[in-house]
């Protein structure tokens, strides 16, 4: 099952409404608003939080969750290519005052990201398309794609209006080192995160 977009709601209600809807009436979905569309992603099977929690590790182990900056999985950051829109990225470096900007809609100012992260799962047109034309236009320093589909990991940075300027495709066999703008040296192997975001199969 793939993400699907939603066309315009019924009604009078504004998109977060009926994306709040679509929420309370498929537990599990993640739903999102980018370019003035409603995004709904099914639930992540085990080897994408397998593959995530790989890829967390050493941001962790850096220090990066400690008193300046923040990890979190699954918090919104607000979009501003729409006057409701809003993403939702599995994983996030972000300022440790985060607190204080908040948007809406549980979604906080982009100014507070230096990092998004995604591992793709059915949906991964959107992280590899959408996601990368909203995370530049609301100026997020570095994303990181970790594609399941292809088997490789995605550094994308230097953000411009509409696209990174700058995009790095890595195998596995790489070691990956981020930019220092995240705040702390951190190097992903390509291999093992791909391999753990591997479905097992009998």
């Amino acid at each position: 099952m793939s993400a699907a977009p939603v066309e315009q709601p019924h009604g009078d209600r504004s998109l977060i409404a009926e994306a709040n809807r679509i929420m309370d009436r498929l537990p599990g979905r993640r739903v999102e608003i980018i370019g003035g569309q409603i995004l709904v992603t099914p639930s992540p099977d085990v080897a994408h939080s397998r593959a995530l929690k790989k890829a967390a590790r050493p941001f962790e182990a850096a220090g990066l969750d400690e008193d300046e900056t923040e990890i979190h999985q699954a918090i919104g950051v607000w979009l501003p290519d729409g006057p409701e829109d809003y993403a939702i990225p599995d994983l996030c470096i972000v300022e440790a005052d985060i607190d204080e900007h908040l948007v809406e809609n549980n979604s906080y100012d982009p100014v507070v990201f230096r990092l998004v992260l995604e591992v793709t799962s059915s949906n991964w047109q959107a992280d590899l398309r959408t996601k990368v034309t909203a995370y530049a236009q609301a100026k997020i320093p570095v994303y990181v794609i970790v594609d399941r589909k292809h088997q490789r990991l995605h550094v994308l940075t230097d953000p411009t209006p509409d696209k990174y300027t700058t995009h790095r495709i890595h195998a596995p066999g790489e070691l990956v080192t981020l930019p220092d703008s995240i705040g702390a040296k951190v190097t992903l192997d390509v291999a093992e995160i791909l391999k753990a975001g591997q479905t097992k199969r009998d």
